[in-house]
């Protein structure tokens, strides 16, 4: 069941105070989502937040300095995703331009050593024999593998933006905004946005300190890995407040002006997509999932050193090669996904019954596509959802996804709190987690999380809830106002793309692509006007639907190019029979 509901429009309020140099009907959508004013959607680089209030940020800039002069041997240890991937090429690049000679990464491969900075992975980087070991997306709650670093003599300087447990590692250096203590504004930075804040303190000292004439280095601008950052902020969906905002702007506008790394620009073009075309959605759907298609079922390395080369050539080799992961990655994703329904359909309760907070496993699943197989049973059930796969004969790795109103790194918490033998270890974000338990526990942790998931969220909570902009005018769907709307970006989490609702005439429909609607639709107060929709993934044993005259859709505006031409487009969200 979705409700349609319409966003707040705020637009006609004291506190709203646009120029006429926004539209009204930007006004309308800026305004339901918090911004107020020209100041907040003004996305130009002097206005993002500057790194100075972030807690353990000049204990981290003095052991870097110190790096730089002593040429100390630097070890970036990341994470396996996109975030973690943009972090460390980031961190190799920025510190390379500044005049460290020897820097190195390591990502812990997720199939033999789990996440983060464990004793397993510092043992590892003993092979690299660091003076200083930098986490970038992982780190904060990784208390063993710190000690273990301190204990071979290694600095540790950790960053990362996930939510800290209770007992912090013993580091030289924590750098988190979500640290307790830390008055940085924004909370929502990503992995990525939190080591250019560190990179960008480090090239400013430096700066005082004379280096870079010293040392004849030109000067690096910080501002030249904007394309890294966005891309890493957008693929880890952390909420785009109006520091996010201007971030990933900043990056796109690199990437439109091809001055971006070759690697993204090899990502987008193995996708077919034009860079000068882009915007945040793509970074979300089509560079992100290929770069963490090799983290999934390879090595994140891959995609590290497509986004380091500097070799066009190389580059596009590595992205072809992502880009196979990720067919590869779709095609493992579709059957899970097959199993998991087909399971759920088994069980002897309906819809109505299923559990509040729902745990799935299946001995053949794979470690690297659970998160994508949950977050997929969480859309189609809309609930809470934890897929797990089996890592060895004892242990299981589950991949948690939540909905509005449950954070459920804290419901894991409530768990871990109450039931300390449960779980072995888990961490991660309000709508995202990992965890670790034994097998012969997962009837019990599921019943837990069930019972947990019931406490903390109500039953209008477990309804799916679309929120819209509302109607548009028939003269408001315009291709004018399809590229208007592309342009007021960037959108993503908790700022999201416009959608709106609406009556139409469905005047034709047919499947294309094997699972794709494509229609045209007629407008009611001018039927001989009409417009191209398209539903992506419908189901195909309800659609084309013979009886349908008059549907309800729930759509984005948007702009179809074909052989040179533009047009208007609907893509179609939800579609109801009227």
């Amino acid at each position: 069941m979705t409700t349609i509901l319409q966003r707040k429009d705020s637009s006609q309020s004291a506190q709203v105070n646009f120029s006429e140099l926004v539209s009204p009907l930007l006004q309308r959508i800026y305004s339901s989502r918090n911004a107020c004013c020209d100041v907040d959607v003004d996305y130009q680089l002097k206005n993002i937040e500057q790194p100075y209030s972030l807690k353990g940020l000049i204990d981290a800039t003095d052991l870097l300095v110190l790096a730089m002069r002593e040429q100390q041997r630097v070890l970036i240890v990341g994470d396996f995703d996109a975030d973690g991937a943009t972090s460390c090429a980031l961190s190799i690049l920025a510190l390379k331009a500044m005049g460290l000679q020897q820097v190195n990464f390591l990502v812990p491969n997720r199939f033999e050593y789990g996440y983060g900075l464990t004793p397993e992975i510092v043992d590892v980087a003993r092979e690299y024999q660091p003076d200083l070991i930098v986490t970038v997306d992982n780190g904060i709650a990784s208390v063993d593998g710190v000690a273990h670093a301190k204990s071979l003599g290694f600095k540790v300087i950790v960053t990362d933006h996930h939510l800290p447990p209770n007992v912090l590692p013993a580091a030289d250096a924590i750098v988190n905004p979500n640290q307790q203590g830390c008055e940085f504004p924004s909370k929502n930075l990503a992995g990525v946005g939190v080591i250019f804040y560190l990179l960008s303190a480090l090239r400013s000292r430096l700066r005082q300190l004379n280096w870079f004439v010293e040392q004849a280095i030109v000067e690096p601008n910080m501002a030249s890995y904007l394309d890294l950052v966005a891309l890493g902020t957008v693929a880890d969906v952390v909420p785009l407040d109006r520091n996010n905002r201007t971030l990933v702007h900043q990056g796109i506008q690199r990437v439109k002006a091809g001055k971006a790394r070759p690697g993204i620009l090899a990502l987008l073009e193995v996708a077919g997509k034009n860079y000068q075309r882009l915007t945040s959605q793509d970074f979300g759907f089509i560079v992100g999932p290929r770069l963490n298609a090799a983290g999934r079922l390879d090595d994140i390395s891959l995609g590290i050193q497509c986004l380091l080369t500097d070799d066009v050539a190389l580059a596009r080799e590595l992205a072809a090669q992502m880009d196979g992961l990720n067919r590869e990655r779709r095609s493992i994703e579709a059957s899970m996904q097959a199993e998991a329904l087909a399971s759920l359909n088994t069980l002897t309760f309906d819809e109505s019954e299923l559990p509040w907070g729902l745990c799935l496993l299946e001995e053949n699943w794979h470690q690297g596509v659970v998160g994508i197989l949950a977050s997929r049973i969480k859309d189609k059930y809309h609930r809470p959802v934890i897929a797990f796969a089996e890592v060895d004969d004892d242990t299981i790795k589950g991949s948690a996804r939540s909905i509005p109103g449950l954070h459920i790194r804290d419901a894991l918490d409530m768990i871990a709190t109450q039931n300390p033998e449960i779980l072995q270890k888990f961490g991660g974000h309000a709508m995202a987690a990992g965890l670790s338990i034994e097998r012969k526990n997962f009837t019990r942790f599921a019943q837990l999380f069930d019972q947990v998931v019931r406490g903390l969220l109500t039953q209008d909570l477990l309804q799916e809830i679309l929120l819209t902009d509302g109607e548009l005018s028939t003269r408001e769907i315009s291709l004018h106002n399809a590229h208007a709307l592309a342009a007021a970006g960037p959108w993503g989490q908790q700022f999201p793309e416009p959608i709106f609702n609406g009556c139409f005439n469905l005047m034709s429909q047919r499947i294309v692509g094997e699972k794709h609607l494509k229609m045209t639709l007629g407008f009611l107060d001018d039927p001989q006007k009409i417009i191209d929709a398209i539903a992506f993934n419908v189901d195909v044993d309800c659609w084309p639907n013979a009886d349908a005259r008059q549907i309800n859709i729930v759509y984005q505006l948007s702009i179809n190019e074909f052989r040179g031409n533009e047009t208007e487009q609907l893509i179609i969200r939800h579609i109801e029979v009227v």
